[in-house]
């Protein structure tokens, strides 16, 4: 099976300093890959530029057999690549539906001439997508701020998947939230995993990567310390590798 992305060689500098120092890695489809590390490891960098974010400073890094170059985040989105980053950029004033299709609204003619909103389509089409999902969400005409976190993490994921996400990136989806919330998170996570959807997350709850992940990457000062399959190893090992006490 080929990876969907291929990362090989890459680095990141900022001036000086070595953000992101020759890394390679690799995701499959299916797969959900936890990226670990301490503050200051390089995750940030390394997913901001398979995002569009950073460019990178030297390496490649191939997506569905291709080799790709990103010069913003925008056209990472154009190939599939969507990430759910901390404060997952939803807009609090407008309702449910509204936030799936922000930016990208649905609009139908008034009287043949004027350009409007087509609520009725963004509705329909956002409870298809809740539905495919298995979220409930009690109104799609509720606003934002009046949802819990959970939910709005539930919505952040399924605007991605509407917009047919091909690889999603989750920066510490279950960072704030309560224990209930945690676990409707990660079970969202699964069903995504059985629609085949790859997944990377970031995250520093060793009990949630290894509840959902399959493989493991560790980072440690901008270079890739090591990597574990989930099963053939436990906690203690990865912060081992996380605090370099344990050599790959």
């Amino acid at each position: 099976m080929e990876p969907i992305l291929d990362i090989r060689q890459i680095t990141k500098k900022f001036g000086g300093l070595t953000a992101v120092d020759n890394v390679d890695f690799q995701i499959f489809p299916g797969e959900v890959v936890g990226l670990l590390g301490d503050n200051g490891a390089g995750k940030s960098t390394l997913i901001k530029m398979i995002s569009g974010v950073y460019h990178p400073t030297g390496g490649q890094i191939f997506f569905q057999g291709k080799e790709v170059t990103f010069q913003n985040p925008m056209e990472a989105l154009k190939v599939g690549i969507e990430t759910i980053y901390q404060d997952l950029a939803l807009a609090e004033n407008l309702n449910v539906y509204s936030n799936i299709f922000l930016g990208r609204e649905k609009l139908k003619k008034f009287l043949g001439v004027v350009d409007v909103l087509d609520h009725d389509y963004m509705r329909a089409e956002s409870q298809k997508v809740l539905n495919q999902l298995d979220i409930h969400i009690p109104s799609l005409r509720n606003k934002i701020g009046m949802l819990s976190g959970g939910q709005r993490q539930a919505v952040a994921i399924s605007r991605s998947i509407y917009w047919d996400a091909k690889l999603l990136i989750m920066d510490e989806p279950t960072a704030a939230l309560g224990v209930a919330e945690q676990r409707k998170v990660l079970d969202l996570v699964r069903t995504l995993k059985a629609q085949n959807v790859p997944i990377i997350i970031i995250s520093h709850q060793m009990h949630d990567v290894f509840s959902v992940t399959d493989r493991v990457v560790v980072m440690r000062r901008g270079r890739k310390a090591g990597e574990r399959i989930v099963k053939d190893t436990s906690p203690d090992e990865v912060v081992g590798m996380i605090v370099g006490s344990v050599e790959n």
